[in-house]
């Protein structure tokens, strides 16, 4: 034999040698399970602790785990762990618990997924946490009544309740162990599921007269290093004599339940019978080594056997329930049963959406772009755990399915982000139970900005107007152009194009802002010499590449009233006429004088020329027409009337202010044309040829007065013709008459249009011949106020007679 101490060093090298082989298989199961992609980890671990280099496991660089924006996603959608971008490590974030996680399921696996973008990768993984020695063993009931009738033979057992420990494997319960006493000992039943149950043997027979009652402790113990223990306290009452127990008539009950069945429900009915009379033969009904589970949610009633619901129940966490029932007699004898309660599950948990991922800004006319990334999952069963996604029809967006319950969210076509700036996309996720739950999760999605537009003018064509005689530098209007694109995109710069006159000095006429679209005038305007031109407006967005547009821009130069009127008949060097005007005294009222002519560099109302008479040596002699600048007598003439008379004609337009002109005329009267002022031909041979020129002159006026005569009655008579028939078919009346003419007719000098009638006399005598111009013939030519014109049958008809003395 060996000495104790060689005894007790053996056994510490075995224990030595025992522990280094266990953990070379430790290691070896660690390493095929990282080859499969498990990793190990013990429950309880700090935060922070390190489980495994992921990076080096799946074959990457650290680099890539940040360039393709690795993500550690887990299937219960909770954040146990968390992985290092810097170093590729994988760390818990929260401790472990694996009784919470996991119950009595073994083993405990976390299931997740490493999710990897561009290109998109999923590796799936298996997290197995390890049990620790965290939980001592408990009894549910700290004392445990046991009614053992005196006649109970000697080898008898008896089932107690067993303890409950949630640590698994040798760290869960291994050993029961009994207070030393004569009349028991205890025995360990193993039901081989793993669950161990103490039975009390009787050793010696019971006197209840000797001892009534014994009180023994029960002690469980588990297989943990250093191990933990748990007692209850055993109370036997010894009874009399009942040799009859009670007896149920099957020994399983089954019941399906489902889990939307109301508290207070009852579930089923057990019942045992005694044969029993009086005490020994009433039965009592309770759960026999329930857990506590078992216990919050359902209770029996001892009398009845109805077990009734105390809590809801949850198929996605308990799918069945087996519930010993213990029926007791009054004697102390008991009998049991098993009660399997399956839960049937209903469609009472709606889908769940867990976002990976998401790409809250795209860019406009891509064509496939990744908005999202997500899984869903329906914790029901069946049908009821089934579920289709989808997405808005109207949206140019849609699903595919990736890898497993993942999707991605795509774009089927190009955006257009001024069609649409803004997405809300509904992700609906509906399973298929009945009825059918859905769930929805919106994703707001952003279309960011892409050139993709050119600047757009309000208008096509700008017509601006300026006064002439501007000062450099005036505003002339602005230009607008607006571009539906944002941002830089969006910013339009202004400027001139190159005019397509070549003439057209268009750097020297305008300017214009480049970013408010102003123009401005470089030097002063000047109507006369450039009264409009055109030019084109350049927009330019300061997108990549730029856009444009242009527009076309018209300047219209308003007359200013710079230019006097400029008289042109008579020539008037020195401001009068070189010569007198001829005026016979027998000339009636209205007889033409003159006519002032005189025009205007400016246009329109400048332009616009009106006559007065300013002075004259004999007021109210003569007169002037206002619009046309004739010169009239303004009565018939006498012999007391001075021979030369000066009369100072104004001529004025209607600008602002008014520009005017004088003309001084020199009137002088005479008797007769023919003595005083026309030579008169010498020789018998000159008087003869006039003679016969006087013949052929008044023949040729006669031909060509009666032909134009005709010409006009011709035309009058077909004017009227087609009036009479417009008028047949229109439905109105033409007046008759003529008609008074009020417009006035600005022709390009200035002056008034106006045709007149003259009589003309042809005489000879005493061997010459004269030819005299007596008078204009005026019928009935009402004479007009200020800013009216002179209107009459001769002005509508225009005719010319020539009387022949």
């Amino acid at each position: 034999m060996l000495p104790e101490g060689a005894t007790e060093t053996r056994g510490a090298l075995a224990l030595q040698t025992r522990q280094v082989y266990i953990l070379f298989v430790w290691l070896g199961l660690s390493q095929a399970a990282l080859e499969s992609g498990r990793y190990f980890v013990a429950e309880e671990n700090e935060i922070g602790s390190f489980v495994v280099n992921l990076a080096g496991d799946l074959g990457l660089r650290v680099e890539e785990l940040s360039s393709r924006e690795a993500r550690v996603v887990s299937d219960d959608n909770q954040e146990h762990l968390h992985l290092d971008l810097l170093t590729g490590d994988l760390i818990l974030t929260e401790k472990l618990d694996r009784e919470e996680l996991c119950s009595s399921t073994q083993p405990c696996v976390l299931h997740f997924q490493v999710f990897l973008k561009n290109p998109l990768q999923f590796f799936r993984a298996e997290l197995h946490i390890q049990d620790i020695n965290d939980h001592s063993p408990i009894f549910l009931d700290k004392e445990i009544l046991l009614k053992v009738s005196e006649s109970t033979t000697t080898g008898s057992t008896f089932l107690m309740e067993s303890a409950q420990d949630s640590d698994i494997g040798n760290n869960g319960l291994q050993n029961y162990t009994i207070s030393s006493n004569p009349y028991f000992y205890l025995k360990v039943r193993d039901s081989g599921e793993g669950q161990k149950s103490p039975e009390l043997v009787l050793n010696r027979p019971l006197d209840h007269e000797e001892e009534p009652e014994l009180r023994l402790t029960l002690t469980a113990v588990d297989g943990g290093s250093p191990p933990r223990s748990g007692t209850t306290t055993v109370i036997i009452k010894v009874l009399d004599i009942n040799d009859n127990a009670p007896e149920f008539p099957q020994g399983l009950y089954e019941v399906q339940v489902l889990e939307d069945m109301p508290i207070g429900s009852c579930v089923i009915t057990v019942s045992a019978k005694d044969l029993d009379a009086g005490n020994y033969g009433k039965i009592s009904y309770t759960f026999f080594s329930a857990s506590e589970d078992i216990r919050k949610t359902f209770e029996i009633n001892p009398t009845s056997g109805d077990v009734h619901l105390r809590a809801f129940l949850d198929f996605e966490v308990t799918q069945s329930y087996t519930i010993n029932i213990q029926a007791m007699d009054g004697g102390g004898l008991s009998e049991k049963c098993v009660l399997l309660i399956k839960v049937v599950d209903i469609n009472d948990n709606p889908p769940e959406v867990t976002i990976s991922s998401i790409t809250n800004r795209i860019p406009e006319n891509a064509p496939e772009i990744l908005v999202a990334v997500f899984s869903v999952r329906d914790q029901d069963s069946g049908d009821n755990g089934k579920v289709a996604c989808s997405v808005q029809d109207d949206l140019p967006f849609i699903l595919k399915p990736t890898f497993k319950n993942f999707y991605t969210l795509v774009n089927d076509k190009a955006l257009d982000r001024e069609m649409r700036a803004e997405y809300n996309i509904t992700i609906t996720v509906t399973d298929l139970g009945s009825p059918r739950l859905k769930a929805e999760h919106t994703i707001r999605v952003l279309v960011s900005d892409v050139n993709d537009n050119a600047p757009t003018f309000t208008q096509t064509s700008y017509t601006l107007f300026i006064r002439e005689n501007n000062s450099p530098g005036l505003h002339l209007g602005t230009v607008s152009a607006t571009d539906r694109d944002t941002g830089t995109n969006a910013q339009v710069t202004y400027s001139l194009l190159p005019p397509r006159d070549p003439h057209l000095a268009l750097a020297s006429l305008v300017s214009i802002h480049a970013e408010q679209g102003h123009l401005f005038a470089l030097r002063a305007l000047d109507f006369e010499a450039l009264r409009a031109f055109e030019f084109r407006v350049g927009a330019a967005d300061a997108g990549s590449p730029a856009l444009s547009s242009e527009a076309l821009v018209r300047v219209v130069v308003v007359d200013d009233n710079d230019h006097a009127p400029l008289v042109l008949y008579p020539p008037a060097p020195n401001g009068s006429a070189p010569c007198p005007e001829l005026v016979p005294r027998a000339a009636e009222e209205g007889y033409l004088v003159s006519k002032v002519v005189a025009v205007d560099g400016d246009a329109g109302q400048n332009a616009w020329l009106s006559y007065q008479l300013l002075k004259a040596t004999e007021p109210g002699l003569f007169r002037v027409w206002a619009h046309n600048g004739e010169v009239r007598t303004a009565r018939p003439l006498g012999e007391r009337d001075a021979a030369q008379h000066r009369l100072v004609v104004l001529v004025q337009d209607h600008g602002e202010p008014a520009l005017s002109a004088s003309v001084t005329l020199h009137v002088l009267l005479v008797d007769g044309f023919s003595q005083p002022y026309l030579p008169r031909p010498e020789g018998a041979r000159d008087e003869a040829q006039a003679d016969w020129l006087t013949v052929y002159l008044v023949i040729a006026l006669a031909s060509v007065s009666s032909l134009f005569l005709c010409s006009v009655l011709l035309f009058v008579a077909l004017r009227l013709c087609r009036r009479r028939r417009a008028a047949a078919e229109c439905g109105y009346s033409v007046p008759e008459g003529y008609f008074p003419d009020h417009l006035v007719d600005v022709s390009g000098t200035g002056t008034l249009s106006q045709s007149y009638q003259y009589e003309v006399c042809l005489t000879g005598g005493s061997g010459t011949n004269e030819f005299k111009f007596l008078k204009p013939i005026i019928p009935n030519l009402p004479v007009q106020d200020s800013g009216r014109n002179v209107g009459g049958e001769a002005n509508s008809r225009s005719n010319f007679g020539f009387n022949i003395q």
